[in-house]
């Protein structure tokens, strides 16, 4: 006879039971299905972007819509208080005009009384702690770029392509700048033969004297009125101006232009789907290594305008750069900080231009292969006029400072890992910094003197931190996720051991209620030696009996962050790859060399041959595969799209033992048809390095394929264009290739929008790889006779 112990027990856990049972059956399911998974942001949300403080440091402001809100929907306005238990709020549409300048970025005055905002072409005011924002101009030109005088009195701002100076006490505009649109008039003298003519009709003539007399008055006095103004600034034709600094005193400027290159040919991309009926051409962009646009840099004295063009560059060979950016003057008003970048890409210099225009280098980075990295452009100056920035001289991109004169350089970061945006603090004590220094894999907020010193981490939990301090600095608004979790608002305290209140619920019920994994991190031997990091999705881990295949995902922009533990920009494929695994596969998902996140070894890796050393490292993956998940290589498929999509083709084309069917979507096929800025930094120019460009285009090794292909690709891409996959599709025509497909969107562009086109390409990329690698070998035949 049972004891009747266990049996009370069972009698009191069973109204416990019956009410689990009952919450679970009104739960709600997740529609686990491809055309489900497909709706994206209908389901995981849309992340809290532009997250900003009220001045008062009361209320959070960021934009953002509800779970389940539909994909047309765009983001919207909301604002919740900084506390735990408090709930999101939409800000009224007819709100939004007044509360976006209170909200927005601008300049400070030196003693943070005030700042200066420019919102929807007008220059607001904003007092700290303030309700409110003031309105300082209401006009039809826009006004941009305000910066507030170092006594506080005066707010200088850019209109109509000028600088102007605005007296805040009683609302007095001075123009500063008179730059004028080029080219400049002819002014040359008349020929002889006219000057001759003009003389005899003066000799001839009381009138003309006359006239001739009141032109030489009145251009003399025309003449002294202009010697108040400031001389006029005639810009080159196609040339115009991008940015202004001013000086703190309203004493100086400096200015960076852009002169488009007229001999440049745009690339014309159809849109086949449009309210007129007819097919309309997209003007997009140029091709790699055809003219591009040229910058100039020069020094304005105010108020009498003289201006001085100045080289950036130290070397002499090039003059132009392919780019300039403006990063302020320091405290003094006596030099302003200018990045320039050569247009080989190979050069990045930092330079203070002094008074009257002088030009001194405070620092260069040259890279054999190209200048980049996180935080590449992150610079700016110090208290005590010494210059501070992110450079990868050693390899990873961390913290700098030295003098304005390129003296006592010192490196304030150091170790594996990199800076992936710094700024200083308000008042300009510390260096707030997002790094990777607990991980290569995760991201977190530091603080740290601007004298160098211990950092310390103000963010706890593992995955990625997205942080914005209060105005006072004593909270934390942090956008935060985890691998199976997407961002979400929390606040906290401005200490590293604060409890966090979370303030967004971005999901579905439904979706939330989906056991979602965090992918394993693993570790593939690369056959040169290196560790590559990647993710495994695993069937055992879903609940499903491996069937013997794999699938290999390939993420896109080349330099790009995949493998870590935050939230994937990949979401509709990482649902994807628990779909795939619930079905049999083993996915495995690579930070290829190229990838960011590793340093500049890693992301150079493919400098003249991309198809080389990163696709290598997808064939160590099927390796890995096969070694310690025992599948055939002939049972590995391998998808991705853009950059994701070239390695797939590559993959296809160059190695196709190693793999049995790929989809290749939005893809790369030949690099001489991509855009400048990134081709020619990683394989050099089309003209000048032939052997970068044929090595490195698919189109060319079209005749390797043997499994089947699956291209995919938007009709209106206006950055990959489709012209790309038609000329591959005619290089296998004329190739008697036969196993392959195109499947192409009418009105998708590189990033779909469309649920309906993620749902048909994601089911094609899966029944590919269910008629093909999923499909289980045939036994061979036993002994004995079989029926006749």
């Amino acid at each position: 006879m049972p004891s009747p112990r266990p049996l009370l027990a069972l009698a009191a856990l069973l109204p416990a039971l019956t009410t689990a049972a009952a919450q679970s059956a009104q739960a709600p399911r997740f529609e686990f299905t491809i055309a489900n998974m497909m709706r994206g942001p209908e389901l995981y949300g849309r992340e809290p972007q532009d997250v900003r403080w009220s001045p008062d440091g009361r209320w959070v402001y960021f934009r953002w819509n509800e779970a389940g809100a539909d994909w047309r929907e765009p983001l919207r306005l909301y604002r919740v208080r900084a506390q735990a238990g408090a709930r999101p709020e939409r800000v009224p549409d007819a709100q939004a005009d007044s509360v976006l300048p209170l909200v927005a970025d601008g300049s400070w005055a030196r003693d943070r009384r005030f700042r200066v905002v420019a919102h929807d072409g007008d220059l607001w005011r904003v007092d700290a702690g303030a309700a409110a924002a003031r309105r300082l101009t209401r006009t039809l030109a826009a006004e941009s770029q305000p910066q507030v005088a170092a006594d506080g009195k005066r707010v200088f701002f850019v209109r109509d392509n000028n600088v102007f100076a605005l007296e805040l006490a009683g609302g007095f505009v001075q123009q500063l700048t008179d730059v004028r649109p080029g080219p400049q008039p002819d002014s040359a003298r008349a020929g002889a033969q006219r000057r001759a003519l003009e003389a005899d009709q003066r000799a001839l003539f009381d009138v003309i004297r006359d006239r001739v007399a009141r032109d030489s008055v009145q251009a003399a006095e025309r003449k002294a009125r202009e010697a108040l103004r400031p001389t006029p600034l005639w810009l080159n034709a196609n040339e115009r101006v991008l940015q202004f600094a001013v000086a703190p005193g309203g004493d100086a400027l400096v200015l960076t232009t852009s002169t488009a290159a007229p001999r440049a040919r745009t690339a014309q991309v159809p849109d086949w789907v449009t309210k007129s009926g007819y097919v309309e051409e997209l003007p997009t962009r140029t091709k790699v290594g055809d003219e591009q646009a040229t910058g100039r840099v020069a020094y304005v004295r105010v108020p009498t305008g003289a201006a001085r063009w100045l080289k950036v560059l130290p070397s002499d060979t090039v003059r132009a750069p392919a780019s300039v950016q403006l990063l302020g003057w320091n405290d003094a008003g006596t030099a302003a900080l200018v990045r320039a970048e050569r247009r080989d890409f190979k050069e990045r210099v930092l330079s203070a231009v002094g008074d009257s225009g002088a030009v001194r280098t405070v620092d260069v980075l040259r890279d054999s292969a190209w200048v980049a990295g996180p935080c590449a452009s992150c610079a700016g100056w110090l208290p005590d006029g010494k210059v501070w920035f992110v450079s990868e001289a050693d390899g990873w991109a961390h913290l700098y400072t030295v003098g304005a004169d390129g003296a006592g350089k010192r490196q304030l970061t150091q170790g594996k890992f990199e800076v992936l945006q710094a700024e200083l603090s308000p008042d300009r004590s510390q260096f707030r910094l997002h790094t990777s220094e607990r991980s290569v894999f995760d991201r977190d907020f530091y603080t740290m003197p601007v004298a160098g010193g211990a950092r310390t981490r103000l963010t706890r939990d593992a995955g990625g931190h997205q942080v914005e301090p209060s105005p006072d600095g004593r909270m934390l608004a942090d956008v935060y996720s985890t691998a199976n979790r997407p961002p979400e608002l929390f606040v906290q305290a401005a200490r590293a051991d604060a409890p966090r209140a979370q303030l967004t619920t971005s999901p579905t019920a439904d979706w939330l209620g989906f056991a979602w994994k965090a992918p394993e991190i693993v570790m593939v031997p690369g056959s040169d030696g290196v560790q590559v990091p990647a993710r495994v999705y695993r069937p055992q881990d879903v609940g499903a009996q491996p069937n013997g295949a794999a699938a290999i995902f390939v993420h896109g922009a080349g330099y790009l962050h995949n493998v870590h533990n935050w939230w994937s920009s990949y979401s509709r494929e990482y649902m994807f790859h628990h779909y795939l695994a619930s079905k049999g596969y083993v996915v495995l998902d690579i930070d290829y060399r190229g990838s960011a996140g590793y340093g500049r070894d890693w992301r150079t890796a493919i400098y003249r041959h991309m198809g080389g050393r990163d696709l290598q490292d997808h064939v160590d993956g099927v390796r890995w595969l096969q070694k310690t998940h025992g599948v055939d290589p002939e049972r590995v498929g391998i998808y991705g799209g853009s950059y994701g999509g070239f390695i797939t083709l590559m993959a296809l084309f160059t190695e196709p033992k190693m793999f049995g069917a790929g989809a290749a979507l939005r893809a790369v096929t030949d690099w001489a048809h991509y855009n400048h800025p990134y081709t020619g930094r990683i394989l050099n120019f089309p003209e000048g390095d032939t052997t970068a460009y044929r090595r490195s285009s698919p189109i060319f090794f079209a005749q390797g394929l043997e499994d089947p292909l699956l291209m995919a690709h938007g009709m209106v891409d206006v950055n990959v264009h489709y012209q790309d996959i038609v000329r591959l599709t005619q290089r296998l025509i004329e190739l008697g290739k036969t196993d392959w497909e195109l499947a192409s969107y009418p009105v998708e562009d590189h990033g779909f929008v469309r649920p309906s086109s993620w749902a048909d390409e994601y089911r094609r990329i899966f029944e590919l790889f269910e008629r093909t690698i999923g499909r289980r070998p045939i036994p061979a035949a036993t002994s004995g006779s079989g029926p006749r």
